[in-house]
């Protein structure tokens, strides 16, 4: 989903342009221990606003995000969460047992497996276009964007489709 995904602490040191840092307002907060507390102690309203700003167009109910937002009670949550975005800033040392892969995956590789990547054509969370990344894999590609109002949880937005590319790409073979 959403493109080519793979995290790198150089590429989070570079600086994009104003309107796509400002999509990214929380990994700011979250560098501090002000967004550490805040999420803490907001976390289901904070992951609620991001629910609604990263799918604009879905009109999930009460219940739907609540069964989703039991998982933020986790004791390990706010922790893993916080960790991750200070991570990609370089504010935060990853797991030094994954130093290699890290540097390996830092060096944006082309992904050889057949993939079929897709975007909801109401997607709010930050995103690259496709044109951006296709070239980035090199066997079978495909990319589809699903229409209807559909944001950035595509597996609960848009069930059929996302299950349709799971099951497509698995008879395309290796």
């Amino acid at each position: 989903m959403s493109g080519y995904l793979i995290g790198s602490q150089a590429a989070g040191k570079m600086p994009l342009p104003p309107e796509a840092e400002l999509q990214w307002w929380y990994q700011f907060y979250f560098a501090t221990e002000r967004g550490r507390a805040g999420y803490d102690k907001n976390r289901h309203d904070f992951s609620k606003l991001i629910w609604q700003l990263a799918s604009p167009k879905w009109k999930f109910d009460d219940a739907t995000f609540d069964r989703s937002a039991a998982a933020f009670e986790n004791p390990d949550h706010v922790n893993i969460v916080i960790h991750n975005y200070r991570w990609r800033l370089g504010l935060a040392e990853g797991e030094a047992k994954f130093d290699d892969i890290e540097k390996k995956l830092a060096q944006a590789p082309v992904i050889s497996v057949p993939t079929i990547t897709l975007e909801g054509d109401a997607n709010g969370a930050p995103h690259a276009g496709p044109s951006a990344y296709a070239k980035k894999f090199s066997n079978r590609y495909e990319h589809r964007t699903i229409t209807g109002g559909i944001g950035h949880n595509l597996p609960q937005e848009a069930p059929q489709a996302f299950a349709q590319a799971i099951v497509d790409i698995a008879k395309a073979g290796p």
